[in-house]
């Protein structure tokens, strides 16, 4: 399905600052082998129970399939505080970005994000899926031989704080482990429920 794509300059979707440190290129996702990748992606990302708890998301992005080739990269920069237009417009919270060739493939092209005080470098399998903060700094190393190709899009959570999304991704992961050994209708399962629940009505936005 992917050799079946066709491809146009990345820069086309930048914003102003990173138009300028933006090396690669985006597939069109309106022809027929791009619809049907695309309805798969979406699928995968909206229907996996980790990203889920973990996000809580509200509205997901129009997803960006890119290419990087050797000597190609994306530089430092920020992603827009909010991506879309008209209906679609949404806030960024959470950006990610789902690995769709294998490590081994290409050499290079390492997703490297920036937090305080530390800097995390990240080229992972074909079908992982690495989830961070929109705020943060970030940028795709060079790509010294092969092509990385990725899925990339953005998150708008019903709980914008990632504070408050850590306690509730807590819970549900207390959830799948009590899950295990108790009953949908014991004290433990319906308490834990209940908190969880009422959290969320409380922290959504």
């Amino acid at each position: 399905m992917i050799p079946a794509l066709s491809w146009r300059d990345g820069a086309e979707t930048a914003g102003e600052t990173a138009r300028a440190v933006k090396r690669n290129e985006q597939a069109d996702l309106s022809t027929r082998a791009g619809t049907a990748l695309r309805a798969i992606l979406i699928a995968a990302i909206e229907n996996h129970p980790v990203l889920r708890a973990s996000a809580q998301p509200k509205r997901i992005s129009s997803l960006i399939v890119s290419r990087t080739g050797a000597g190609g990269g994306y530089g430092r920069h920020v992603d827009n505080a909010f991506m879309g237009h008209g209906a679609a417009r949404l806030r960024t919270d959470l950006s990610f970005t789902l690995f769709l060739s294998a490590p081994q493939s290409y050499q290079g092209g390492e997703l490297e994000i920036e937090t305080a005080g530390f800097s995390q470098s990240v080229k992972l399998p074909a079908g992982d899926l690495v989830l961070y903060p929109s705020t943060t700094l970030h940028q795709v190393a060079t790509v010294e031989s092969g092509q990385r190709i990725v899925c990339i899009g953005w998150i708008e959570s019903l709980v914008p704080d990632g504070a408050d999304r850590e306690i509730l991704f807590d819970l549900e992961n207390l959830k799948a482990t009590l899950a295990r050994t108790h009953s949908p209708q014991s004290e433990e399962m319906l308490v834990l429920s209940k908190v969880i629940a009422n959290l969320l009505r409380k922290l959504s936005r």
